[in-house]
């Protein structure tokens, strides 16, 4: 396995994330804890996950399956990376008729990180992240209560997900002129071959402040795994963010002639696809989400995949970027 520094810090961490998503809505426990043993045993230190994860009447769940698997001890816990997210709506009842269960009050912020500790079983998060943006609380207040929380030592870093580019720089620069914390070291992005509007403000806003990229979803749901070999061989069909793209002609032809030049090289598609996003400028690693231990395998492999220049370029020709901003829509 390969390691990086999380953007400016000198947090070490690997190259691919495992993401945890699918545990317990998808993968049940003890799978699950297999395919942790599995990533942790291949050199894989970061794992992220979110309170949210669980989903429904189960959110919660995919915490409190990584908590059980902290709880084996092994060291575990201690060689891990741990990152989770805050925003999404907790309340028991769904929220809909009692306020201050989700969001980024610094109230929510502080019953959120007690709740995930007491599930994760851990006494720490190291990368706190706001799983998206609250344009109803100030950063004034959210760094308050993260400073609060960082002197306690319940966090160690703070990372976005899914920001915009000038809530990146609004973030850090709120940070800077309050002085005593770091600010976000890391964003979680939509960005893969086929989704590359990130590339237009949001990395070069995390690069200009030093923020690790973390690319989730790199195979667009599915749509750069191979996805039509698998529906040509009734293995599976396209649901989702995939099926949304293969409904355009144009969408499908581009997916065919990538998966035509990742069959020419004998490469396969999904691996390449995560390659390709290690080549990225500022990407600190993909969140892999194996539903099995089979996908993680074939995800560690992309570690090692060296593109050949010609593959490079004609993945650029068939998934051309949208060009840095303003440059994209302007002069």
């Amino acid at each position: 396995m390969e390691y990086t520094q999380l953007g400016r810090t000198g947090l070490k961490v690997s190259r691919l994330v495992l993401g945890t998503m699918n545990f317990g809505p998808q993968t049940d426990e003890a799978v699950s804890h297999a395919i942790m043993d599995a990533a942790l045993d291949a050199g894989v230190n970061f794992f992220d996950t979110a309170n949210v994860y669980g989903w429904g009447e189960n959110k919660g769940r995919t915490e409190r399956i990584i908590g059980n698997w902290f709880a084996q001890g092994g060291e575990r816990r201690d060689k891990v990376v741990l990152a989770t997210k805050v925003y999404g709506n907790m309340a028991p009842d769904g929220g809909s008729a009692w306020p201050n269960h989700d969001r980024l009050s610094a109230l929510n912020i502080r019953r959120a990180v007690d709740a995930s500790l007491k599930r994760l079983q851990t006494d720490y998060i190291d990368v706190y992240q706001f799983h998206h943006v609250d344009r109803n609380t100030p950063f004034d207040e959210i760094w308050q209560a993260v400073d609060v929380l960082v002197q306690q030592g319940k966090i160690l870093y703070v990372g976005s997900s899914n920001f915009p580019g000038y809530k990146i720089a609004q973030a850090n620069e709120t940070a800077a002129r309050r002085g005593g914390t770091i600010g976000l070291v890391s964003e979680q992005c939509l960005y893969n071959l086929f989704e590359r509007r990130a590339e237009m403000e949001i990395i070069p806003a995390a690069r200009e402040y030093g923020l690790g990229v973390i690319p989730w979803s790199p195979l667009h749901g599915g749509l750069l795994g191979g996805v039509i070999q698998k529906e040509v061989r009734g293995s599976r069909r396209a649901t989702g963010r995939a099926a949304d793209a293969l409904a355009d002609p144009a969408a499908r032809a581009r997916i065919q002639s990538y998966e035509d030049l990742c069959d020419k090289h004998g490469l396969a598609p999904g691996e390449v696809a995560l390659a390709w996003l290690l080549t990225r400028p500022g990407v600190t690693g993909p969140i892999v989400g194996p539903r099995t231990a089979e996908q993680l395998e074939s995800a560690l492999r992309a570690v090692e995949l060296e593109l050949g220049e010609d593959v490079l370029l004609t993945l650029e020709e068939t998934f051309p970027g949208p060009g840095a901003s303003p440059e994209a829509f302007a002069w």
